[in-house]
């Protein structure tokens, strides 16, 4: 997966399971992000979705995410 399918599906992919199952991967708190990264996050695509959005979130770049979201809502 290239970086720019990443960033797409991080704001087209919406959590399959847990707390926050249909929500999407970009609008999941920060929180639960990090719980993630403290007990390991899952194996394949949504771990790495996961991944990718916490280190997203922790370095304040959700910016990054904001054309994207734009561009879907349209």
């Amino acid at each position: 997966m290239t970086p720019e399918e990443t960033m797409q599906q991080l704001v087209t992919t919406k959590m399959p399971f847990g707390k926050y199952k249909d929500t999407l991967i970009c609008d999941l708190p920060e929180a639960y992000l990090i719980w993630f990264h403290q007990k390991g996050f899952p194996r394949g695509t949504i771990g790495m979705l996961l991944a990718t959005m916490y280190e997203i979130k922790l370095n304040g770049l959700e910016y990054l995410l904001v054309p994207l979201r734009n561009k879907i809502r349209k």
